[in-house]
């Protein structure tokens, strides 16, 4: 449902505690004490039947019996009684509810059973539920806990959400302890209705909050989710801990693809395709939300490591290796300013060692020289106990310097009982403190690894090859009639139909039914050649003795043949044998790689890479990967794995042609998008020859899929229906679709052809250049909740994009803000109009209420062109500036 009504939890002026009680050991009277406590200060509202009065406010029967609206009712009764109190709820107009009541779907059937009618009664409203079997919200800016955790958390721009009331319990004692700061703090519980996907929505729009913390055991809707997670993630960190690293959905895999791509892979995969950082323990979990609540995110991999014994320093050296990070190189001018402040011991390198007698005086100044060095992107501090110093007055001395960082700085004060003061005073100056230097370095790591993430994610990718073909037409019958059969199962030569119908390259293959069709194939051919079974019930064929390589004559040809029908007799006396298949021998190749796809049943198709051949179960060398793929995500996939090493040429093997690996692996992605009922696909081996990739065997495994294109995936596709050829007012000949990725230098140079009044007439302001982060914005967009249409001009020298409208909605679907700009030479000639007509057209067909956007008052052409299309047009707060908006329902044209 999105974040409708969410503000009535989070924000609440009236609060109903239903279940409310003065029994000291009652949910009912923690939430009360908590709220009243807490310093709400807003309206509190006990309901129980039993009391006139709970805790010196007056007690009403029912929600039905309030004499003031409410905008949130926390319910604490048992679970059999919330399907009537959520019925009163929805008819007086309670905006939410939290549902601590536990009993629902977790004990079985009945519970489940329940859950079904709360959910029934609120959806007959507009009454949005959080829990049930949760422990509430807490709010600190708000002074709001409604909840029974016992301790309000400090405030901060952290919020934290978790499925596990033990973790929220943990998180909350270890905040207090380390003075941790929350703007949020969320059990979500069962996720009746609110889930992952609507609270990332709303927290990622709320200014208090900078980070993201989830705990998660499950994910509902997991299109939403990943929508959500993709639009946040640009600007601002989620880490992710998710329980549960099993490989139960690879059990009954057919092919080599589903037994090798577990269920917890596919997790990883849609995490980091989402832009979030996915932490293995609890402990980095906890360490992670201590680095975010105080310091600012790494923008490098180089730390600098401060400590006064070596043998801390070197286990530094050895986390910072072990993580992929980096020691920063001291530069001369720092060098030169840490020898005027240390001893003519120390280490005269980093980590800087400033010996086992440092002073409090020798960190200061090791510190403030480290602070003016461009060299360094973190900052650790190691302090290991020592007869000569108080870690106390350490802490006291540098926490002032570490305040005024540059950069982020974290502290490893180690030991028990006499660094404690020392940890507590750092912690009260907002300096995190650890008790190890590898848990201070993994956690900087997991961080580093959140803007790795997106840096990468926003690099423009390259536009693919003008060769490469989709026949979808053939690929769709090949798909109908391979579903009729009766195991779903294609044959090897069915599958390379398939394949060869979507472009990629598999090697010549013949079918032969007998030995003398087999004979005669053979030395039409040419030897030396690679006979294998050809059977529907056979799919893994050396298994069964159903593969004979390098086949050099017609006597090994005739002896293979013989063998393989005794190895698949043996093997399986029921298969029904429809042959051998023949093709070339593919002699010394450079590299063997699985590429492959499995149906995940509940993220959607994924797609497999890895080491191929016979070991390639054996080697487990492998990544996973999330349909769409362009050729920079393809890359992406492939630097993930082992046999990569090989791909860009190892000793006396030469490099493969990255570009048509990445290409083969993005028109196998427009494969599995196009086509839900591909359940698993099997190309094992790819053989890379001569720098080329070509497939030499396949199998494609299908199933009648419950969900229809585009539906089986959990990131939207290009919407290809949105292309349209048109004709402007002006007789231009122009091709409107939605933008991609790779349109990026198309937006450059549509960008160059505006005079700075255009740019100010679309930006509001005076600007130079696109940013690389805004650039990336414009191109790389969900298509589930916006759209940017495109209008180009097919040119002697290429596409050149001529306009381009966006409509952005909002996560509940309801409203989208538009803008257009058409580049000065264009403009007069009808493309703002074509590309508003197409904006509003899609705007209807996704049942938006209302699209609006500001003009500037200068801006006479925008406001005619809203006027022509029927927008509302009034004056903004600011007279500089008019407000349009229209109901796309009520324009004329069909969607």
């Amino acid at each position: 449902m999105g974040v409708y009504n969410l503000d009535k939890i989070f924000n609440p002026n009236a609060i109903a505690v239903v279940g409310a009680s003065e029994k000291g050991e009652s949910i009912g009277f923690a939430v009360m004490e908590n709220l009243i406590q807490g310093g709400f200060e807003g309206t509190v509202v006990p309901v129980n039947p039993n009391y006139s009065r709970i805790l010196g406010l007056e007690a009403y029967p029912a929600i039905s019996e309030l004499a003031q609206p409410v905008d949130l009712a926390v319910i604490a009764t048992p679970i059999s009684s919330v399907p009537s109190i959520v019925k009163e709820c929805v008819d007086m107009g309670v905006g939410g509810a939290i549902v601590i009541s536990a009993g629902g779907r977790e004990t079985g059937v009945q519970g489940r059973m329940l859950e079904e009618e709360i959910e029934k009664e609120a959806r007959k409203g507009e009454l949005r539920i959080l829990g049930p079997n949760c422990m509430g919200i807490v709010c600190p800016q708000r002074k709001l806990n409604a909840s029974f955790v016992a301790h309000m958390p400090h405030k901060g721009r952290l919020a934290f959400i978790s499925q596990s009331g033990a973790i929220c319990a943990a998180m909350l004692d270890l905040s207090l302890k380390e003075r941790i700061g929350f703007s949020y703090f969320v059990s979500i519980g069962s996720m009746l209705d609110v889930d992952f996907g609507d609270l990332i929505d709303y927290l990622g729009n709320d200014p208090e909050v900078e980070s993201i913390l989830l705990y998660i055991e499950s994910l509902t809707n997991f299109r939403k989710f990943m929508s959500a997670a993709r639009a946040v993630s640009r600007l601002k960190p989620i880490i992710i801990l998710k329980s549960g690293r099993s490989d139960m959905g690879a059990r009954a895999a057919a092919s080599h693809t589903g037994a090798m791509a577990g269920e917890d892979m596919v997790y990883d995969a849609a995490f980091r395709r989402a832009g979030g950082v996915r932490v293995n323990t609890i402990e980095d979990f906890f360490d992670c939300a201590e680095l975010l609540a105080k310091q600012p995110r790494p923008t490098g991999p180089r730390l600098v490591v401060i400590t006064n014994s070596g043998g801390p320093g070197v286990m530094a050296a050895d986390a910072i290796a072990e993580y992929g990070l980096e020691l920063a190189s001291l530069e001369r001018g720092t060098f030169e300013k840490l020898k005027e402040v240390l001893p003519p011991f120390w280490s005269h390198g980093n980590p800087i060692d400033i010996l086992g007698d440092a002073t409090v005086e020798r960190y200061e100044g090791a510190v403030s020289c480290c602070f003016v060095a461009r060299e360094a992107d973190g900052m650790l501090v190691i302090l290991n106990p020592a007869s000569m110093i108080d870690p106390a007055d350490v802490a006291a001395s540098i926490s002032e310097t570490l305040k005024q960082k540059p950069y982020p700085v974290f502290t490893a004060w180690m030991g028990g009982v006499e660094v404690e003061r020392g940890r507590e005073i750092l912690n009260t100056a907002g300096i995190p403190t650890y008790e190890t230097p590898e848990r201070a370095i993994r956690a900087f790591k997991y961080l580093y690894d959140y803007t790795r993430n997106q840096e990468m994610l926003q690099e423009i990718p390259p536009r693919p090859s003008p060769s490469l073909r989709f026949e979808h037409d053939r690929a769709r019958s090949i798909i109908e009639e391979g579903l009729s059969s009766e195991h779903g199962l294609l044959t090897e030569a069915e599958s390379r139909e398939l394949l060869k119908a979507c472009g990629i390259p598999v090697n010549l293959m013949e079918v032969a039914t007998s030995v003398e069709e087999t004979s005669e194939s053979a030395q039409q051919m040419g030897y030396p050649v690679v006979m294998k079974i050809h059977s529907k019930e056979i799919s893994h064929k050396t298994e069964a003795n159903g593969v004979q390589l390098d086949l050099r004559s017609d006597k090994e040809v005739r002896e293979a043949y013989s063998k393989i029908m005794e190895g698949a007799h043996a093997y399986n006396p029921e298969a029904k044998i429809l042959g051998v298949t023949l093709q070339p021998m593919i002699q010394n190749p450079d590299a063997e790689i699985l590429l492959g796809a499995k149906m995940d049943p509940n993220f959607g198709p994924m797609i497999l890479l890895g080491m191929g051949g016979i070991y390639a179960e054996v080697l487990e060398d492998r990544a996973v990967g999330l349909p769409p793929l362009n050729r920079l995500l393809a890359r992406m996939l492939m630097e993930k794995t082992k046999v990569y090493r090989l791909l860009k040429g190892y000793r006396n093997r030469p490099q493969a042609d990255l570009e048509s690996v990445e290409e083969m692996m993005v028109q196998l992605s427009h494969l599995l998008v196009d086509f839900p009922e591909i359940s698993e696909l099997d190309m094992n081996p790819v053989i890379v020859k001569a720098g080329k990739p070509i497939v030499v065997d396949a199998r494609v495994f299908l199933k009648p899929s419950p969900r229809p294109f585009p539906y089986h995936l959990v990131i939207s596709p290009y919407p290809e229906k949105y292309e349209t050829p048109g004709i402007t007012t002006d007789g231009l000949k122009i091709m409107i679709r939605p933008i991609k990725p790779e349109d990026a230098p198309q937006l450059v140079g549509l960008f160059d052809s505006l005079s700075p009044t255009s740019i100010y007439y679309r930006f509001f302001g005076p600007m130079k250049a696109l940013p690389h982060s805004m650039l990336a914005r414009f191109t790389q967009i969900d298509y589930d909740r916006e759209i940017a249409m495109v209008a180009l001009e097919e040119g002697g020298d290429g596409e050149k994009m001529l306009g381009v409208a966006r409509v952005i909605g909002d996560p509940d679907g309801k409203e989208g803000e538009f803008a257009i700009v058409v580049g000065d030479p264009w403009q007069g000639r009808g493309v703002g109009e074509k590309l508003l007509e197409h904006a509003l057209r899609i705007a209807k067909e996704r049942g938006l209420e209302r699209l609006w956007g500001y003009v500037l008052a200068e801006n006479k052409k925008m406001l005619n062109l809203a006027r022509k299309f029927g927008f509302q047009v009034s004056r903004g707060a600011d007279f500089s500036q008019y407000e349009v908006s229209i109901d796309p329902r009520s324009c004329p044209f069909e969607p």
